[in-house]
Formats: C-alpha cells, sequence, structure tokens
C-alpha cells in the first residue's frame, strides 16, 4: 500500500515537471514572437544597400539597439552616405538626334542608356518626332515628362535642305529627294508646303505624313521675277510651261502699267488659266 502510494506521488511529481517545462517553454516562445513583432527592418530609402533595424516605440521605450529615423545616424552610416557622389540632373535645349553621349547623361540617362540611344542614331535611326523619342525603350515615362519641352527637333526647310534632309523624311527616300530638289530649282524657290504634290506621285497621303516636318522660312524664300523675265525664262516655270504663255506675258506687261501687273489682272485677260492663277496667286512674286 505505501508502495503504491510513492509510486503515485511520483508520476504526479513527472506529470507537474513536464507541464512546467512546457509552460515555460510556450512563454518564452510568446515572448520571442511578442518582440520579433515589435521589431521592423527597413532598407534605407537612399542607400538600398544598407538595412536599419527600427523598433516601434512603445510608451516612450526604445531597446538599445534601434536607431529611430528622426535621430542620427551611425558614424558609418554617415560615411558610407557621403562616400556615395549625388548625382545631378540638367535640364536644357537638345536634339535627339545630335546630342552627345556625356549631354544625354547631364539630362539623366545612364552611361548605358545614352550609348544605346547613340547606337540607334549610328544604324541609321532618326528621331523625326518627339513622339518617337518617346518610343525609344531607353526613355522613361518619367524622364520624358520631364525633358519633353526641351527636346527641338529641328524642321526641315525646303528652301535650304539637301538631298539627305529629304531623304530622311518619313515616305521620300532617294528618287522623291531628288524630284524635290528638281522641282525647288524650276519654281525659283518653294512659296507654300503644297507645292510639293505638283511632284508626279506625291500625293495628299504623302504630304501628309511629312506636313508637320517641313517649313519654308521667309528668310529663305527668294521671289520669283515673273514682272522682269524675258519670255524664254518664263517658259521654264512649271505653272507657265509653254512659250505662247510666257510671250502673251511679256506682251501684258509692255502693254499696260504696273499697277495692272497682278495675277488676277492675267487671269481677267486670258493670258494664264484658272489653274494657273490659282497656283501662282500663292507664289511670292517680283
Amino acid at each position: 500500500m505505501e508502495k503504491e502510494k510513492k509510486s503515485g506521488l511520483s508520476e504526479s511529481f513527472v506529470i507537474g515537471v513536464i507541464a512546467l517545462v512546457f509552460l515555460i517553454v510556450g512563454y518564452q516562445t510568446a515572448l520571442f514572437i511578442h518582440n520579433a513583432a515589435v521589431v521592423k527592418i527597413a532598407a534605407n530609402r537612399d542607400h538600398p544597400d544598407t538595412v536599419y533595424v527600427y523598433e516601434r516605440v512603445r510608451e516612450g521605450e526604445v531597446s538599445a539597439h534601434t536607431v529611430r529615423r528622426s535621430s542620427a545616424h551611425s558614424p558609418r552610416a554617415q560615411a558610407v552616405r557621403k562616400a556615395v557622389p549625388v548625382a545631378t540632373v540638367e535640364n536644357f535645349r537638345f536634339d535627339p538626334n545630335e546630342v552627345s553621349v556625356e549631354d544625354l547623361c547631364r539630362l539623366g540617362f545612364t552611361r548605358k542608356q545614352a550609348e544605346s540611344i547613340e547606337k540607334y542614331r549610328r544604324s541609321g535611326g532618326r528621331f523625326r518626332r518627339k513622339e518617337d523619342f518617346k518610343r525609344s525603350y531607353v526613355v522613361s515615362d518619367s524622364i520624358y515628362r520631364r525633358l519633353e519641352k526641351y527636346i527641338d527637333i529641328p524642321l526641315v526647310d525646303l528652301n535650304a535642305a539637301d538631298s539627305a534632309d529629304f531623304d530622311g523624311l518619313p515616305g521620300i527616300g532617294g528618287w522623291f529627294a531628288s524630284k524635290m530638289l528638281e522641282h525647288r530649282k524650276a519654281l525659283g524657290g518653294y512659296s507654300y508646303k503644297e507645292q510639293l504634290m505638283d511632284i508626279y506621285r506625291f500625293d495628299q497621303e504623302k504630304f501628309d505624313g511629312l506636313s508637320d516636318l517641313i517649313v519654308i522660312n521667309p528668310e529663305t524664300v527668294t521671289p520669283y521675277p515673273l514682272w522682269s523675265l524675258p519670255a524664254d525664262s518664263l517658259r521654264m516655270h512649271p505653272y507657265i510651261a509653254d512659250y505662247e504663255t510666257a510671250r502673251a506675258i511679256v506682251l501684258f506687261r509692255d502693254n499696260n502699267p504696273e499697277e495692272l501687273w497682278t495675277i488676277e489682272e492675267l487671269r481677267k485677260a486670258g493670258v494664264i488659266n484658272e489653274s494657273a492663277a490659282e497656283r501662282l496667286s500663292r507664289c511670292i512674286l517680283k
């Protein structure tokens, strides 16, 4: 009887000890989880490779291992911050077809991005419009929004451009470029952009595809001397085209006062037809 009593006490003691151990382990585990829950690990925004440990402030107490964001960083962290150079970004007008790699870096592009743009240009690529530059895969939306107003792509002046300038326009190519030069020479210079559609197969669709890329600067326009050229020279103009009309213009000049020397008067007199009158009326003459 005495043995059974002692055996019962031993078993109760063992069970009690085991229960106590589990209780202690459970308490320690809960305490660990609680402490871990109040610790926040955050990467410094300026230096992604630097990790700081922040603990939420609880009743005004902060762990000795915690660095507050509002407090000074450790000397080591400050040294790292000072060692990293601060990149400066500039804004200035630029032509994406001509700007150097160095200037692209000044505008905020990485060296690799700038060299990618340069490679595209060397391979024959061109940015005809601002939107073309925007579509480049190295130009992010944020950079484009910042630089859009600084992008300066010169328009092609019809009276100053060479064959290469014309060839660079969309839908032109070598054949049309040479015809544009020939027509400019025959006209004595372009007076308005729509004169391009005088060229064979240069239709409205082709014109609409490049009209916003071309310009006629007033300082490059040479007035056509309609009121002074002889008949042999007048007949070479595309809107006159034959000797009879050219000779009729000369006779009109010889027999009328200068105040009547107008395209409308030539039309009224039957010297030129309606089509020629409409085209010549838009030309700059002298």
